[in-house]
Parts: structure tokens; C-alpha cells; sequence
């Protein structure tokens, strides 16, 4: 059998590339302009590789009972690789990708295509807009992992996009959402403020020393109107080759002290990582 080889190729948004991994006969990083977006192992979908996406899948896990299908939009494609873990751990599941970029997911499916039955359904189409016409109480889950190059897109920060998230959640429904950020934490800050005024419950989840404000990288937030299973969560984010915190309740005013909900008009930017944070050879 020929040995893959990497696969370059123009998108909306950049150079994408892909890139097969030497360690795993059938594993392949995505990136674009050199910074890693996604990686997909196509002989084991439940193996992930990136921090971020396996505290996202913490959450993922405790948000019904095992094996349920659930129905979630994917605000951000990538390489696919979440709804590729929900595929096959909770056969059955519907699930909506909606990503600007065409060419990127005709990259990806092309390269890395989804099982026949894997009941994904790939909109290439602005993420807020098909968040705003979703069916009202339709869905488990929004996940929301889109960036711009490096930036999250301003529209997807705001207190109207937050009630749009939440007139398409079931009552049990969780919103995810994969930001990266650094001290002083102000675009988090305004992130906890804005799902704060429409839900009860929030959580994170980041490495210590990213909430310490020691280096720049990805915070998982959570938010429901429903509480989280925080000590579940806790226990399998500690138990990860890279431990992570869970901080809820209380410990999440240190953050939005003073700080109020993003008005459309009105949007804090996502900062720009810091040169090398998330970039490849």
C-alpha cells in the first residue's frame, strides 16, 4: 500500500493542509495557514488528539444517557471531528455542519469522508444564520468552534446570538463553545457575561495555567439552563494526559465582575494568539 502523502490545497479561508500522521496508519492533521484546526483519526473517530476536543467531549458525554443519539448543530467544520466522535458513540445522532468555507469541506470529504450513515449534513453557510433559523427547542446541543483565521467572528459573541442559541436549545440543551484567550481575559469575560443573562448554569474548562494567566490557549465554556454533572466532568478533565480545572458558580465572578453582556455593535475581539501558540512546521 502506498504511504499517504501530505495534500495542499487553496480554501476560503487560507492553505489548507493535510498532513498524515506517522505514529497512526490512518491519522491526519488539518491545518490552515499553518495553524492546527483539526485532527481526525478515520480507524478510530473516538480518539482525539487536541485538548480542547476532548473536554469538549467530557460535556458531550454526561449530556444524556450513554448511547442516546442526540440532535446538534456544529457552528464550524474542520476536519469534522466531533461529529465524526458523535457518529460513533451515539449512533443515530442528526446532526448540522454549518461552515462558510466550501472548499474546505470539499477538502475534507474528499480526503476524509464521513461514514454513509453517519446522519452529518454539511451547510456551507454562515454559522449564525442557520443558528437563527433552526426550529425553536430543536436541539441538544449547539457546539460552536469557528474561527476566522485565528479570531473568533465577532457576530458569534454577542447577546443576541446568545438567545438565538437558546431559542434553539431543548430545555435540557447545551451550548459549547471551543475560545482561546489570555490574562486579563477580557474576551472571556465578555463571553461568560453574554451567556450569563440568558442561562443559569455555566462552566469551563482550561488547563491550570492557562486560568492562571500563564500562557495563552483554549477554554471550553459550557453553558445550559440545566446544572452540569460538574464533579463528572472534574474528575474525567483532572484524569486527562493534560489535567484541566472545571470552574463554576462562585468561581466564575472573578471573571465577569463588572462586566457586561456584548450588544451586536458592541463586540469584544477575540485576541490574536500570540506568534507560534497553535502554529506547526
Amino acid at each position: 500500500m502506498d504511504e499517504p502523502i501530505p495534500v495542499s490545497r487553496a480554501v476560503d479561508s487560507g492553505s489548507a493542509k493535510l498532513m498524515p500522521d506517522i505514529d497512526r496508519a490512518r491519522g491526519w492533521l488539518l491545518t490552515v495557514d499553518g495553524a492546527p484546526q483539526s485532527y481526525v483519526d478515520l480507524d478510530d473517530p473516538t480518539y482525539l488528539e487536541f485538548e480542547y476536543a476532548r473536554r469538549v467531549a467530557h460535556v458531550l458525554d454526561t449530556a444524556a444517557e450513554e448511547g442516546e443519539p442526540l440532535d446538534v448543530l456544529h457552528l464550524g467544520g474542520g476536519a469534522l471531528t466531533l461529529p465524526r466522535y458523535l457518529t460513533a458513540t451515539r449512533p443515530g445522532s442528526r446532526q448540522d455542519v454549518a461552515d462558510t468555507d466550501a472548499a474546505l469541506l470539499d477538502l475534507v470529504t474528499e480526503y476524509l469522508p464521513l461514514p454513509d450513515d453517519s446522519g452529518v449534513r454539511l451547510l456551507a453557510r454562515d454559522a449564525r444564520e442557520v443558528l437563527e433559523e433552526a426550529e425553536p427547542g430543536s436541539l441538544d446541543v449547539v457546539l460552536a468552534d469557528v474561527y476566522g483565521g485565528s479570531r473568533v467572528p465577532p457576530h458569534l459573541t454577542t447577546l443576541p446570538y446568545a438567545r438565538a442559541v437558546a431559542r434553539a436549545l431543548r430545555p435540557h440543551g447545551i451550548y459549547l463553545a471551543n475560545l482561546a484567550d489570555s490574562a486579563p481575559f477580557a474576551f472571556l469575560a465578555s463571553q461568560l457575561a453574554t451567556f450569563a443573562a440568558v442561562f443559569d448554569e455555566l462552566c469551563l474548562i482550561a488547563e491550570p495555567s492557562v486560568l492562571r494567566g500563564r500562557r495563552f490557549g483554549n477554554i471550553v465554556v459550557a453553558a445550559s439552563r440545566q446544572p452540569f454533572p460538574v464533579e463528572t466532568l472534574a474528575r474525567r478533565s483532572v484524569a486527562d494526559v493534560f489535567p484541566a480545572r472545571v470552574e463554576y458558580g462562585e468561581a466564575l465572578e472573578r471573571f465577569t465582575r463588572g462586566v457586561a453582556p456584548v450588544q451586536d455593535g458592541e463586540e469584544v475581539p477575540s485576541p490574536e494568539p500570540p506568534d507560534g501558540a497553535f502554529s506547526v512546521g
